[in-house]
């Protein structure tokens, strides 16, 4: 079990746990693969946003993450799924990307990518190729 908790510099935390993980080297810097990832967001207003991911690679000195394999993410009363998010910890940025599934309160998005700034609050939904359709549905 390996646990890291960051205090970001507007007040927020950061906390990232794995079930597995193996210490590596990549240019000197010290990386944790980890496997069964659970991560935590808390910005100064104590929202939560919530990670799960199969697959993790955490920079323990950027703490920049990159998160992989059957990953939900949890915000306010939002569920998004996908395959693929980074968070760009100095920059207070998730970008999520790769079989995104986006279910709101009565909406249903799918996209090819999604960019959340934590500052701003923010969500930009994006498509690769501008010239593709996001995919939204309605329920009632």
């Amino acid at each position: 079990n390996l646990r890291y908790q960051v205090e970001m510099a507007d007040s927020g935390k950061y906390q990232i746990n794995a079930k597995l993980s193996e210490l590596i080297y990549i240019n000197e810097i010290e990386t944790v693969s980890m496997k069964s990832v659970n991560a935590l967001i808390i910005d100064k207003d104590n929202e939560k946003i919530i990670i799960t991911s199969d697959k993790a690679i955490f920079n323990s000195s950027s703490y920049m993450t990159e998160f992989n394999d059957n990953i939900k993410i949890i915000f306010l009363k939002n569920i998004i799924t996908s395959e693929k998010l980074e968070f760009n910890f100095n920059e207070n940025v998730i970008t999520i990307s790769e079989n995104i599934m986006y279910k709101g309160l009565n909406t249903t998005i799918k996209a090819d990518n999604i960019k959340i700034d934590l500052i701003t609050k923010n969500i930009e939904v994006f498509m690769d190729n501008p010239n593709n359709k996001i995919e939204l549905k309605s329920e009632k």
